[in-house]
């Protein structure tokens, strides 16, 4: 365990480790709750991520599952106190109850995460949505959602892009989405040109760098997806957030995992160029019919 660790790095070395020594020993997490005298739902908890383990839970919980190292232990330990996040912008009582655990995670994990590559077919990557967008986008589920769970969705999506923004030092941060989503007016042209113009800004701040994938390429059928890197260095403490309608989930699977960055890899090297990208957008910001009116054929051409 290193001192420098982040809450979500330390939490998640705790949990992988838990399930690791659970799978390792071949019990079920219902086995582990009957022993350990916790309910069920505590176990899944802890092993999702969605709650921290306390130190006087954690030393008999891997005496149980046989983790009796003293090294390893105290490592688990120290990484147990590490995990403890001081109260945050998501912690506040208008969001409780209305996020998923995944979506919990995301957050979190975007607050400390060094890089981020997204990829979204169909619409703007939720961490770079307007208002009236995001917005528009969550009431395509009004079958689902309740008006105040849609509102409370929207409004996240608008914190994410916030806190992104504010961080210090900036993380790293890569947005790759289809052609289409040039063309596709949620909530109106304005909408569309709000979030177009945002993502145009921060282009030329320099805080974030894109690619459009072109229409005429096919992308593989994994939906919408966050790749988070919580180490500077990017084989290491990744996570993807994969997101289809209203279901979304967290995986730590490292098979997984480098399907989804390949796959990242390959879409970003045939797409559009980082610079006549960024021109698509500028122009679709001023006038969103210009994103069906110039086609580039420099593909990949800057990095």
């Amino acid at each position: 365990m290193s001192s420098g660790d982040t809450p979500a790095v330390a939490r998640r070395k705790v949990r992988l480790a838990i399930k690791d020594a659970r799978n390792t020993k071949g019990d079920t997490q219902t086995q582990v709750a009957e022993a350990m005298e916790w309910s069920l739902s505590k176990v899944m908890r802890i092993e999702s991520g969605e709650v921290t383990i306390s130190q006087n839970d954690l030393r008999p919980l891997l005496a149980y599952l046989g983790i009796r190292d003293r090294k390893v232990v105290e490592e688990l330990i120290q990484a147990a106190k590490a995990s403890k996040q001081r109260r945050q912008w998501w912690d506040d009582k208008r969001y409780q109850g209305r996020l998923t655990s995944a979506m919990r995670q995301l957050i979190g994990f975007e607050a400390e995460a060094s890089v981020i590559r997204s990829f979204a077919p169909q619409v703007i990557p939720g961490w770079l949505q307007g208002e009236a967008y995001a917005l528009a986008v969550s009431q395509g589920f009004t079958e689902e959602l309740r008006d105040d769970e849609i509102a409370t969705r929207a409004a996240i999506r608008v914190e994410r892009r916030k806190a992104l923004w504010g961080r210090d030092p900036r993380p790293k941060l890569y947005a790759l989405f289809d052609e289409s989503v040039l063309l596709r007016g949620y909530g109106g042209p304005q909408a569309l040109r709000e979030s177009l113009a945002d993502i145009s800004a921060a282009i030329a701040e320099g805080r974030l760098t894109v690619r459009i994938h072109p229409l005429e390429l096919p992308y593989p059928p994994f939906g919408q997806y966050d790749l988070m890197y919580l180490s500077n260095e990017e084989n290491n403490h990744a996570v993807l957030y994969r997101e289809s309608g209203t279901l979304d989930e967290i995986v730590d699977d490292p098979a997984r995992i480098a399907r989804h960055r390949d796959a990242w890899d390959r879409m970003w090297e045939s797409s559009i160029g980082e610079e006549d990208s960024a021109r698509r957008i500028a122009a679709a910001a001023k006038d969103p019919a210009a994103g069906a009116d110039t086609r580039f054929a420099d593909k990949g051409s800057s990095d």
